[in-house]
This record gives C-alpha cells, sequence and structure tokens, in this order.
C-alpha cells in the first residue's frame, strides 16, 4: 500500500520518506483496529485526513456494539446451561 519516495534502478531497492513512515504506524494502527483493506485505502486517499476521526469514531461504536451482543451471547449461554441443570435434578 507505500509507495517508496525513491526506487534505486541499479538495485530496485525501495527508499521511503518520513511521510512513509507515518502512514505505516497509521495503516498498522488502522489494521489493528479492525480496518479493512478497502476503509484503510479510503483513509489513504483523503490525504488531509479529514474523515479520520469520524471513521474511528464509528469503528469504537461498532466495537462497543459487537462487545454487548457478546456480553448478551454468554449471558444467554449461562442462561441455557443453569436450565438444563435445573431439568437434570
Amino acid at each position: 500500500m507505500l509507495e517508496p519516495a525513491y526506487i534505486n534502478p541499479e538495485n530496485n531497492y525501495r527508499y521511503y520518506d518520513d511521510g512513509s513512515y507515518f502512514l505505516a504506524i497509521l495503516l498498522v494502527k488502522l489494521r489493528r483496529f479492525g480496518f479493512t483493506i478497502q476503509e484503510m485505502i479510503s483513509v489513504m486517499e483523503d490525504e488531509s485526513f479529514a474523515h479520520l476521526e469520524d471513521l474511528l469514531l464509528q469503528k469504537r461504536d461498532n466495537i462497543k456494539m459487537q462487545i454487548e451482543d457478546l456480553r448478551l451471547q454468554v449471558e444467554e449461554i449461562d442462561d441455557f446451561i443453569a436450565s438444563g441443570r435445573e431439568e437434570m435434578e
């Protein structure tokens, strides 16, 4: 996803500048936050990163909803196990 600042024509070695380093760190963070490749490309295309905060807030809200859904699933499993135990007694 990163484009090198310069490619040495003799050995094809790729050189990256400070901007590329920042972008690499950002991409690692976004991947860690669960961004898809398409979402990461969208962030990269918006060079001002004007919408990055909105995307991060949306991702955070989605994660919170997933956590709540998983919490409810665990509760439902516990209730199901408990009802099975009651029937066996």
